[in-house]
């Protein structure tokens, strides 16, 4: 009876030691071995063996880390407050560096994108950053996975999510555009005038090249006033009959 708790005992110690020996790691984790304090190795996936109180392990994560960058207060170049928003896709590709060279490392990248956050987009005025912002994700993106490379990070992609206007700018822009619109609808309406100007320029030219032209369209006039329904009923005057009149006019002015 007395030799019942002693097995217990050694079985309980048993399972601690198998517990603090045997490690088994995921296809997606690594684990940093320290020998004495010291880094030994990375290990994993798979089954690991450590010697107890002389090993140590620390377990990685490789996967793709979602990472949500609060708001931010960014003020554009053209002097213009905005607040924005951003998230980050990252992944540790060096376990080493991402355990020894940076104590937390996801606190460190979260800190760091909300720096470049408000340093990229503080250099570009507010158009930019409502038209280009895929220029400007590539652009976070490859600054902020320089400055990690020596943690052992790789930033695989930035989203800016949100930029957020008050009332009074929303209105600006708003105004803005209703200007632009009707500038080029100026624009359009004025090019109208002048291609039509140009052909009707073109067609007259055309008309008093040729008189069996001019015949057809008195003719085709005269078709289209005689489809209409109205009270009222134009005849043309032929040139013909004009010309012979203003002759004798002109004659009868250069005798007198």
């Amino acid at each position: 009876m007395q030799q019942l708790p002693l097995f217990a005992f050694i079985g309980a110690a048993l399972i601690v030691l198998i517990y603090h020996t045997i490690k088994i790691l995921k296809e997606y984790e690594r684990g940093v071995i320290f020998l004495l304090g010291r880094f030994q190795t990375v290990k994993g996936p798979g089954l690991i063996i450590l010697i107890p109180g002389i090993q140590k392990m620390v377990k990685v994560d490789l996967r793709v880390i979602v990472l949500d960058v609060p708001t931010q207060d960014v003020i554009s170049r053209d002097n213009v407050s905005v607040k924005v928003n951003a998230v980050i896709y990252f992944r540790i590709v060096d376990p080493e560096k991402a355990i020894i060279r940076v104590a937390n490392v996801f606190e460190a990248t979260s800190q760091l994108s909300q720096t470049t956050l408000r340093s990229v987009l503080g250099q570009h005025e507010l158009d930019d950053m409502l038209a280009e912002r895929e220029k400007l994700n590539a652009d976070i993106q490859n600054l902020l996975d320089a400055r990690t490379d020596n943690w052992g990070i790789k930033v695989a992609n930035v989203e800016i999510k949100h930029v957020d206007l008050d009332e009074s700018m929303i209105r600006a822009i708003a105004q803005q555009a209703e200007a632009e619109r009707a500038r080029r609808a100026k624009i359009i309406n004025a090019e109208a005038e002048k291609q039509a100007a140009e052909m009707l320029a073109e067609a007259a030219r055309m008309l008093a090249q040729e008189e069996q032209a001019l015949q057809l369209r008195y003719l085709q006039t005269l078709k289209e006033i005689a489809n209409e329904r109205s009270n009222t009923i134009v005849f043309p005057l032929p040139l013909e009959l004009v010309e012979p009149l203003v002759k004798i006019t002109r004659s009868a002015a250069d005798r007198s």
